[in-house]
């Protein structure tokens, strides 16, 4: 439903709107599409306009992300304020990736508003996804971290992990973030085993995902038990066990490519 474009629309009544306020996510709580706002309704708001980017067309209508000054003050009683998780499982796939898109843009232009080589003011490129710097011509495109994320499993028993930093109390697959100079599989066996101290064999690739927490692109792994007993790591990881399939904790939510790897490898299972 959403098809991306750098080129706006010379004119549109039609738009919708991804509305952010001092990073926190709008949305109109009387609206099936919660996090989309109407052209319409963001007349009515009166809302001073800090930044603003077009995305692409969410159907027919041009979608743009629009941040507003921190004074404003939108109707308690029709908008709610959120991080991204407070949508994550609640709207459909495409959507939750438009929103991160829409984050991610925002935390970009506002982290390059200065050239880092010569401290000149840098401006948004017009013709393309850029911010450039006239005076030294540094040229500063959208921050994208790749990672790794992988399910390691032994037969019917898959090894999930609490990581000590999760804003809700849940085991997931083990993830890391890919340092220069590595291959995407030397950090998956780099970072299992620093994680939870065990080694893994037959890797073999499930899919991507674009994770805005805050501008991973997420790499998605299966990888099976080689040896080694658990050891979590005393910083990242709160505990790490080995669950059969039957008898899983609370894990992510299917809109998220954690839940996915699960739900394929059980299926794969049955």
């Amino acid at each position: 439903m959403f098809r991306p474009d750098n080129t706006p629309p010379q004119s549109s009544d039609d738009e919708v709107h991804i509305v952010f306020q001092s990073g926190q996510l709008l949305s109109n709580m009387r609206s099936q599409t919660a996090c989309l706002i109407a052209q319409k309704e963001v007349r009515l708001g009166g809302w001073s306009e800090v930044r603003r980017h077009f995305l692409g067309y969410w159907g027919d209508q041009p979608c743009y992300v629009l941040e507003i000054d921190a004074v404003d003050q939108p109707d308690p009683m029709s908008y709610q304020k959120g991080n991204l998780y407070s949508i994550l499982g609640r709207v459909d796939e495409q959507l939750f990736a438009l929103v991160g898109r829409a984050s991610q843009l925002l935390d970009w232009e506002r982290d390059h508003q200065f050239c880092g080589r010569c401290g000149i003011a840098m401006r948004v490129d017009t013709q393309e996804r850029a911010m450039r710097c006239d005076s030294c011509r540094t040229i500063n495109y959208p921050r994208i971290a790749p990672c790794v994320i992988v399910l390691v499993t032994r037969g019917e028993e898959l090894l999930l992990a609490r990581n000590a930093n999760f804003p809700v109390p849940m085991y997931s697959t083990l993830a890391g973030f890919i340092e220069a100079g590595e291959t995407v599989e030397e950090t998956l066996v780099r970072e299992v085993r620093e994680e939870v101290g065990v080694d893994v064999t037959n890797l073999r690739y499930f899919q991507s995902q674009s994770w805005p927490f805050p501008n991973q692109l997420m790499l998605g792994y299966f990888a099976e038990h080689a040896g080694g007993d658990i050891v979590c790591d005393e910083v990242e990881i709160a505990d790490a066990q080995w669950f059969h399939y039957l008898d899983l904790p609370t894990i992510p939510p299917g809109s998220s490519i954690s839940g996915q790897l699960i739900q394929h490898y059980i299926e794969s299972l049955n």
